[in-house]
């Protein structure tokens, strides 16, 4: 009898975490290459530089928006919609993985930070 009810356990264990991240949003981290691709696939995309405005002022990704991290965690629940794909972009990367997972964490379903952040964004830059 032990037997059987491990067993069924562990299948439960195991659909668990098989299905969850099929049924729920994830914070994706994404190289250049694929957010050029996301930049170009036709769909609609919020890029979100979460910098200081003098360094987004200097150069940014083209199209992305503004949100500096220090008013970031107020601001992005609000001013986000979760119908949206988000791609986060810090300085390198970390910023972005915060702010990514607190909406992952609010159910936005299309997240994700770019590794590295501008320090290793090899793309355009807009001014």
């Amino acid at each position: 009898m032990k037997k059987i009810i491990s067993a069924w356990l562990f299948i439960l264990v195991g659909t668990v975490f098989i299905v969850s991240p099929c049924t729920a949003g994830s914070l994706r981290t994404i190289d250049g290459k694929e957010l050029e691709a996301l930049m170009s696939d036709g769909k609609g995309l919020v890029i979100v530089d979460v910098r200081e405005l003098e360094l987004f002022a200097k150069g940014h990704i083209k199209g992305a928006i503004n949100i500096p991290y220090d008013d970031a965690k107020l601001r992005v629940l609000k001013e986000l919609s979760s119908k949206d794909r988000i791609v986060f972009v810090c300085h390198g990367g970390p910023m972005g993985d915060e702010l990514g997972r607190l909406l992952v964490k609010n159910g936005y379903p299309d997240v994700y930070n770019l590794a590295g952040g501008m320090k290793k964004w090899a793309g355009t830059i807009e001014r």
